[in-house]
């Protein structure tokens, strides 16, 4: 479902931002202003817009219903059809930076995803909020003031993807959702924020070190089919028929959410070399909130033929090994990617 909603203006020489809606709790309605159930993705573009006093302001600003959906039910064609979408808008020169407006559940991957297959250095930022629209004190109209004002801003670009949110500015590919509940819920672990976005004032502190959008091999790709690939969360006594049963259920590659350093008991350690034996790539992450996990530290990956994830999260891991799968990496070519983006 798209429909377009043009926002009035009176300068034809700002920026041009068109946001892409697609649902979310920043789109929720309530049953009150201070009930905590709501329903996501009732509330449409031309009322979000709306609801940002001052947004004419920051540039020439359009909307798109793309979507309406929770975050939880976001998929791989809904991330090719965003791709699909800004790459047309940018390669036609109808925006200058776009806007996407999500659910936090899984904001973090719909960005990444966009940050490895995104043609363009224009500016796209996510948005969204912890409150529902019509809660008491939403978090969303200044968050959506702040992600147009830095999807307007010359210097933006060639900073890949990024989410603006609670005043803070990060990049996709290290940004991760913390707390249920919390304002404050998006964090870099590691690598840190990009920047800050308040009130429309923008301070950048860096620019992102991985490859991205221009620099990425993958945007080729992005609309072959994901190849299937699973997530398996590492504890005290996980059984090794997990594995198995991800194979028999077709996955081609297996990442492992592992305790510490991707760590798995030796019975699921056997039973991932079989997987690696059989075809499928095994990618070591963990589910710790942060660090890095190093090859060969308690596994020989080499002899084994597992990739580490270095930086990046299960959920992340899993993009891009999808990516790296329907690129028909080997396993080091794969491992270089990890290192690499």
């Amino acid at each position: 479902m798209r429909q377009s909603y043009a926002h009035h203006l009176s300068k034809r020489d700002m920026a041009r931002v068109h946001i892409l809606a697609t649902g979310g709790t920043i789109a929720g309605q309530g049953s009150s202003d201070i009930s905590s159930s709501y329903r996501p993705g009732a509330v449409m573009i031309e009322q979000l817009i709306d609801s940002v006093p001052g947004l004419a302001a920051l540039g020439e600003v359009t909307g798109e219903q793309f979507a309406q959906m929770s975050s939880q039910d976001m998929d791989e064609a809904i991330w090719q059809g965003l791709a699909n979408r800004i790459n047309k808008l940018f390669d036609g020169d109808e925006a200058d930076g776009i806007v996407i407006t999500h659910g936090t559940d899984t904001a973090e991957e719909t960005g990444y995803f966009l940050h490895l297959t995104l043609t363009s250095d224009r500016p796209v930022v996510l948005t969204g909020s912890m409150r529902p629209a019509t809660s008491l004190s939403a978090d969303g109209p200044l968050n959506l003031y702040n992600a147009v004002s830095v999807a307007a801003d010359p210097d933006a670009r060639d900073r890949g993807v990024m989410l603006a949110i609670n005043d803070d500015l990060h990049s996709a590919r290290d940004v991760t959702k913390s707390s249920t509940t919390d304002v404050q819920t998006f964090i870099s672990p590691g690598p840190g924020l990009l920047g800050t976005a308040r009130l429309g004032r923008i301070r950048y502190f860096r620019r992102p070190k991985r490859l991205h959008t221009t620099q990425s091999s993958f945007s080729a790709f992005a609309q072959r089919r994901m190849p299937r690939v699973d997530i398996l969360y590492s504890h005290a006594g996980m059984q090794p028929d997990l594995v198995r049963s991800s194979v028999a259920l077709g996955a081609r590659g297996i990442v492992v959410a592992g305790v510490g350093n991707g760590n798995v008991p030796g019975a699921v350690v056997t039973a991932l070399a079989d997987a690696v034996k059989a075809g499928v790539i095994v990618v070591r992450a963990t589910r710790v909130g942060s660090g890095d996990v190093e090859r060969g530290v308690e596994l020989d990956d080499d002899e084994l033929g597992f990739v580490v994830a270095d930086q990046l999260n299960p959920q992340k891991s899993r993009i891009l090994l999808q990516l790296c799968l329907a690129h028909e990496l080997s396993c080091s070519a794969v491992q270089e990617a990890f290192f690499q983006y």
